[in-house]
């Protein structure tokens, strides 16, 4: 049964940081030969990741990939050959405005994130050194105020934990309509905590169901790859879901399948090994 959906299978969706990639950022070897191979077996391949778009393309081209791209969690679902958008979904100004407002008067450091970069002002300086958006461009403004409508997601970061909890619950029904946020601790920025706002309904799994619609495949000719908490909405499909060694928990438990390689030693080759044989 189980070689028989890999026979059928389409499309693979991998996730990035994890998944993908190793910890130095590069991708295995392995993987390159297999996607290669399997190309030429009619499989297609992308991404779902929760990068800026523009964080993506290096790797799109190294693995030449041409089919829109899932980035900042399904915020954006944008084609690369000619740059068209197939999906976006922006922050509403007002919520922005709002933001923005709490960050002043809270002191807290605040960036707007657009699908090619990721704006602060001077007062935000230190907007670069703390932010764990792996591989963005960052680009200093004089004023957030050209930036409003085009917002895929706002970013406040802070060692002052109260106060961005404060704001998180002021940024919540029914206080705000529409919105999803996610509040965390920096894994690499010891002390800091983050609050990511986005507007409602959008998510990778969704991201990933406007992509098949698009290219007109079903869920059970997809497969998709992931490791963290933020692909449970793609776990969550009916396609067959694949998980690292290194996934956590929860997205083990949902898989049909895990590697006995984790990203640091090439996993999804491991995969993809398995489809070519397949396939053959």
């Amino acid at each position: 049964m189980v070689n028989k959906i890999l026979k059928d299978l389409k499309l693979i969706l991998f996730d990035l940081d994890g998944t993908l990639l190793a910890e130095d950022g590069t991708i295995g070897e392995k993987t390159k030969y297999y996607v290669k191979e399997l190309r030429n077996k009619g499989v297609e391949f992308t991404f779902a990741s929760g990068r800026l778009h523009s964080a993506i393309l290096d790797y799109a081209k190294e693995l030449d990939i041409t089919l829109p791209i899932i980035s900042l969690d399904g915020c954006l679902l944008r084609k690369i050959t000619n740059n068209e958008i197939v999906f976006e979904s922006f922050v509403k100004e007002k919520h922005v405005k709002r933001a923005l407002n709490y960050s002043t008067n809270f002191v807290l450091n605040i960036a707007l994130c657009h699908a090619d970069a990721i704006y602060f002002t001077e007062n935000n300086s230190v907007i670069p050194q703390i932010m764990d958006k792996f591989g963005a461009r960052y680009e200093e403004v004089k004023s957030y105020d050209n930036y409003l409508d085009k917002t895929l997601e706002v970013v406040i970061a802070s060692d002052n934990k109260d106060a961005i909890k404060y704001v998180q619950q002021r940024m919540m029904e029914p206080y705000c309509w529409g919105l999803n946020n996610s509040y965390f601790k920096s894994q690499s920025h010891e002390g800091i905590y983050y609050l990511e706002l986005r507007k409602k309904g959008s998510s990778k799994g969704k991201g990933f169901l406007r992509l098949i619609k698009e290219l007109k495949i079903k869920q059970k000719n997809a497969a998709i790859i992931g490791d963290w908490y933020n692909d449970i909405s793609l776990f969550e499909t009916n396609a067959l879901k694949v998980a690292v060694k290194n996934a956590v928990p929860e997205i083990k438990r949902m898989a049909d399948i895990i590697t006995d390689l984790t990203n640091n030693e090439d996993g999804v080759s491991e995969f993809l090994e398995m489809v070519y044989k397949a396939k053959q």
